[in-house]
C-alpha cells in the first residue's frame, strides 16, 4: 500500500465501498440518503474517482456505519 500514489487510493477505497455497497444490496441513490444526500453524485463520482471525487474521512464514518464495515475494510487490497 505504501507505493500508492493518492490517485490510486482513491480510486481503491471507491471500488471497496462499491463492493460492500453491492453485497448489502444498496443503490447509489440508497446509500447517498442514508448518508444524508439527495443525489448519487457524491457516491457514483467517489466510487470510481470521477473528476477527482473522491471519499473523505467523515464519507467513509458514515459508511462503514451504514454498510455494517470496519473503516480499514475500505482500505485493502
Amino acid at each position: 500500500m505504501q507505493n500508492l500514489t493518492p490517485e490510486e487510493l482513491y480510486k481503491l477505497i471507491g471500488r471497496n465501498v462499491a463492493k460492500f455497497r453491492k453485497q448489502r444490496k444498496l443503490s447509489q441513490l440508497e446509500l447517498s440518503l442514508r448518508m444524508g444526500y439527495k443525489s448519487v453524485s457524491v457516491v457514483s463520482g467517489a466510487e470510481v474517482y470521477y473528476n477527482g471525487k473522491h471519499f473523505n474521512l467523515e464519507h467513509l464514518l458514515k459508511i462503514s456505519q451504514i454498510l455494517d464495515v470496519e473503516i480499514a475494510e475500505f482500505l485493502k487490497h
